[in-house]
């Protein structure tokens, strides 16, 4: 079987037909970014602070913490297992935006780091096309409840 020799490193982006202010604050305003991703946060993403994001559907929650914010620019987290993700957001003509999301620090076995950083990039995939649809067609996708609605919590 052949051997893991670099940790992969995820990456997800998408272009955004919106101002890049309106796509950062996408991300660390509570009140949007559950419309697109999770359902619940115990408050806006700033820098130094922990924060709860949580996925009710599933019972399953994340406590962040925010290494960094660069407003406009990027935001850059670390997931209760040590994973961290970084989003950087770049403004481009005609009110776009290029938002590039990496997610590395996988742990667990060669097959294991596999797994999530697969599971992973099809996650913050999900992230960006819900976004996508929401700031440029202000429609709702519920992609991340309905990926897999059999596992809800009841």
């Amino acid at each position: 079987m052949p051997e893991l020799y670099h940790t992969p490193v995820v990456r997800a982006e998408m272009l955004i037909r919106r101002p890049v202010e309106v796509v950062f604050e996408a991300f660390i305003e509570p009140a949007i970014t559950t419309k697109f991703w999770f359902t619940k946060s115990s408050g806006r993403v700033e820098e130094g602070k922990k924060i709860q994001w949580e996925w009710e559907m599933y019972g399953v929650s994340d406590r962040v913490f925010v290494k960094r914010l660069e407003e406009n620019e990027r935001i850059h987290i670390q997931s209760s297992d040590g994973t961290e993700v970084e989003w950087t957001f770049v403004s481009r003509k005609d009110n776009e935006t290029m938002v590039t999301i990496l997610n590395s620090g996988f742990k667990g076995s060669g097959d294991e780091i596999v797994n999530t950083a697969i599971d992973s990039m099809g996650g913050y995939t999900m992230v960006l096309c819900g976004l996508k649809a929401l700031l440029e067609h202000n429609i709702i996708l519920n992609l991340v409840p309905d990926k897999a609605p059999d596992f809800h919590v009841k």
